[in-house]
């Protein structure tokens, strides 16, 4: 990259994800269930879409070229996760007791310094990073006044503590 091209609108955002998924009501499941996401709209077995807060949809679920199917194999391109951003600690705290209720295995859960994160699997094996930010005042910077982002052990009994019951 050169340098030179006139970055993005700050507003920009990613607006919603749409998995590919081998069973709908298993993926639903997870992500209205568990995670508690609300079921907007559904195509009997074939799609569906989710949001939180009445969103017309934050994720999109189908099973147009997966119904049945298997994972990617390791070493294939695709997706890596997908990020749900929580709007406080407290938000993420909660979640964190939904996937412990639910018998869902961690597969990590780590500090960066401008976010606290969760990372674990849903019934497809994507990737799913359940995750708040620091407020950007509180973000660590190097020297120069640079980003300096790094990844240490997430205190998860801590976290807990932070749950609004």
């Amino acid at each position: 990259m050169s340098g030179t091209s006139t970055p993005i609108a700050a507003g920009t955002r990613i607006g919603h994800v749409h998995l590919k998924v081998a069973d709908l009501g298993r993926a639903l499941a997870f992500y209205c269930d568990v995670l508690g996401f609300q079921l907007m709209q559904r195509f009997g077995d074939q799609a569906a879409f989710i949001s939180a807060g009445g969103y017309h949809h934050h994720i999109g679920l189908n099973t147009w070229e997966s119904k049945g199917g298997a994972p990617p194999a390791p070493g294939t391109t695709g997706l890596f996760h997908t990020a749900i951003l929580y709007p406080t600690r407290a938000a993420l705290a909660d979640a964190l007791h939904r996937v412990r209720q639910a018998g869902i295995a961690l597969d990590g859960a780590s500090d960066h310094g401008v976010s606290e994160a969760l990372y674990l699997r849903d019934p497809d094996q994507n990737g799913v990073e359940l995750y708040w930010d620091r407020p950007q005042a509180a973000w660590p910077h190097d020297g120069s006044g640079g980003l300096a982002m790094f990844t240490r052990r997430l205190d998860l009994d801590e976290l807990m503590q932070q749950r609004e019951i």
